[in-house]
């Protein structure tokens, strides 16, 4: 691939993005039906923060940060950047003076493949990252990339404009085509889980009955038992063993 610069990318409804943020990464892998997670080496560098953005991405050389240099003119607010390399890196490619400068653009956070230093300034700052390890190995910037162009973050395919929901469970990506129908299937998702958690808070009902699983139990074969006649049987089985 040619290296680029996308301009002028469209983007994921702002007010999409913000209410999936707010469901949070299980409900809304859940309400697109189980897509989108990316996988669970991109861990967050902060405790209880919980955002969603717009991606702008960057794909870089691994050792080299020079795309996120470029990248920082395209983002605006409500973005969050996405930065993934062309093979493995831990690199740490991301600290505290990029993490201002997008701060003062309004974005709302960083997820990338590479390490990350500077770790407690960022979260002083309350930057929240979620990165691919933590190591202070500094980059060099020599190699050209891309910006806004499709990339893979563990596992998870990323375009720009796409709505990237992060917070203590993970990563999960919403294709900015279908974000405003996923967030409908998330708002219903948290509507049910409201009313389960009444019944099961009150102690009115179990899940095995609120969600029909004795049939299956049955159907799968799984017999209730008393214990005496479990450690009956028991007994009679390595009985006959001897």
């Amino acid at each position: 691939m040619r290296p680029v610069v996308v301009t002028g990318i469209a983007r994921a409804d702002a007010a999409t993005a913000d209410a999936l943020g707010a469901h949070g990464v299980a409900t809304v892998h859940e309400a697109q039906g189980r897509t989108g997670l990316v996988g669970p080496g991109i861990r967050p560098i902060q405790d209880g923060a919980r955002v969603a953005g717009t991606a702008v991405t960057v794909l870089s050389w691994p050792g080299d940060n020079l795309m996120i240099h470029a990248a920082i003119e395209q983002c605006r607010a409500g973005d969050l950047l996405v930065v993934a390399t062309t093979s493995p890196s831990t690199d740490g490619a991301f600290g505290d003076l990029f993490a201002t400068a997008l701060q003062a653009r309004g974005v709302r956070g960083l997820v990338t493949t590479t390490g990350v230093r500077d770790v407690a300034d960022l979260r002083a700052m309350g930057f929240p990252v979620w990165s691919g390890a933590v190591h202070a190995q500094g980059t060099v910037k020599a190699t050209p990339g891309s910006v806004n162009v499709p990339i893979v973050v563990a596992g998870a395919t990323v375009r720009p404009g796409d709505v990237v929901v992060a917070d203590d469970d993970g990563v999960v990506v919403v294709p900015r085509e279908s974000a405003s129908a996923v967030r409908a299937a998330a708002d219903a998702r948290v509507a049910k889980e409201a009313a389960d958690r009444a019944a099961y808070g009150s102690g009115a009902e179990l899940s095995l009955d609120r969600k029909g699983l004795r049939p299956l139990l049955a159907e799968l074969g799984v017999e209730y038992v008393t214990q005496a006649d479990y450690e009956a049987d028991y007994e009679a089985r390595h009985d006959g063993g001897r």
